[in-house]
């Protein structure tokens, strides 16, 4: 796994791509907080900036992979009677 390393201090924090997506979110809220709050060095802010920037990308990826899923159900779930009628007599 790799391992990037975060603003001043020896923190090491995990790479995203196999993150959970709700580590994810929580870890880039806690960013979004720091940031807001002003307590970053200008360095420190464009290294939690590019954290967050992969943090986003990863909640995306999740996300649009959960949306295609949802479609996925849905196509199957909301076929007219006719058609899973029709579907389960060809099985036979």
């Amino acid at each position: 796994m790799q391992k990037t390393k975060q603003s001043g201090a020896d923190a090491v924090a995990p790479a995203v791509d196999d993150m959970p997506f709700e580590q994810a979110l929580s870890e880039l809220e806690g960013i979004v907080a720091s940031m807001d709050d002003g307590s970053l060095s200008l360095e420190a802010s464009l290294v939690a900036y590019k954290r967050g920037a992969d943090l986003v990308r990863r909640c995306q990826g999740a996300l649009e992979a959960v949306r295609q899923q949802v479609q996925v159900l849905e196509g199957e779930l909301l076929r007219p009677m006719e058609e899973l009628a029709a579907d389960g007599d060809s099985d036979a």
